[in-house]
């Protein structure tokens, strides 16, 4: 199981910060808030396409998409954790 979570110096990631964690299952966005909070999980099956932004300054988001569901964006990882959460990701699809 790996664990991944955003910097809290990120865009909308200042109190709550959003993390992901990929386990053989599938993948869990937990996105913490003050009153509610929202768990997604998505299994493996069920990804259509992993797709990251690298911007040269800033941080790294990365998108997940399933068959039921629309795009999952996920903010404020740097470079090399998108790429590894990926690769991690394609490799079990």
């Amino acid at each position: 199981m790996q664990e991944y979570i955003a910097s809290r110096l990120s865009e909308n990631n200042k109190l709550y910060p959003i993390h992901i964690i990929i386990d053989d299952r599938g993948i869990t966005l937990k996105q913490p808030g003050l009153f509610n909070a929202k768990e997604t999980t998505l299994l493996f099956n069920s990804i259509t396409s992993v797709d990251i932004d690298t911007p040269l300054v800033g941080f790294s988001t990365i998108t997940i998409e399933s068959k039921g569901e629309s795009k999952i964006p996920a903010h404020g990882f740097t470079k090399a954790e998108v790429i590894e959460m990926k690769q991690l990701i394609l490799s079990k699809m």
